[in-house]
């Protein structure tokens, strides 16, 4: 029986070229695809995909948020994150978050076929030294001078700050009040030791600009 395979990605290059890849192989079919705008949780709800492939960044999902409502929504359907962000800054995230592995999408596509049947099979797929990584990581607890001690929405709304987006933008973004928005950046100051808004921004620019470079959507 075919492994049902459905795509999340705001990219259609990325889709159709990942349709065809999932469609030329005789143990996996496409059963379905979006690019994160037309509700890809009815979809997957209706499908009952094996895997999901999930791109981490969406012009108006966050990422992090889908892993976990997808989980929610469809107990039995495996998330797989195929992403442009290096490895060791999100793969524990996306695991705590839920997913069941994570793959950067320059690797070959034999490498990214594998990792969707490994995720399939029920079995956690990550490069070995990000595994040893995630997994020390996830069992000693989060040390609160580093960019780790913050929850996934500090570091959401942390990311957003550095891509230069106000906290209107953000709170519209996340679907929160901005008084809310305000209390995560008051707690990212205290868990980072910062002490103003603008030491706040300039931390943030330099960490986006350092690690994932200027925001696409």
């Amino acid at each position: 029986m075919s492994l049902r395979i459905f795509l999340i990605d705001d990219h259609p290059i990325v889709r159709e070229g990942m349709g065809r890849l999932i469609d030329r192989e005789p143990d996996m079919t496409l059963c379905g695809e979006s690019d994160g705008d037309d509700d890809p949780l009815g979809a997957i709800e209706k499908t009952q995909p094996d895997v999901v492939v999930l791109d981490l960044s969406l012009p108006r999902i966050n990422g992090l948020d889908m892993i976990a409502d997808i989980k929610l929504r469809a107990p039995a359907t495996r998330v797989f994150v195929l992403s442009m962000h290096d490895e060791k800054l999100y793969a524990e995230r996306v695991i705590r978050a839920g997913a069941m592995g994570y793959i950067m999408k320059q690797e070959a596509p034999a490498k990214v076929l594998d990792a969707i049947r490994t995720v399939a099979s029920g079995s956690l797929f990550l490069s070995p030294d990000i595994a040893q990584t995630v997994i020390k990581g996830m069992m000693k607890p989060r040390q609160e001078t580093t960019f780790s001690a913050l929850s996934d929405r500090e570091f959401q709304v942390f990311v957003f700050i550095g891509e230069g987006k106000t906290l209107q933008e953000i709170a519209e973004r996340l679907s929160l009040s901005v008084k809310t928005i305000e209390s995560h950046v008051e707690r990212i100051k205290t868990k980072l030791d910062i002490g103003s808004g603008r030491e706040l921004m300039r931390r943030a620019i330099e960490w986006v600009l350092r690690n994932q470079g200027p925001s696409m959507n």
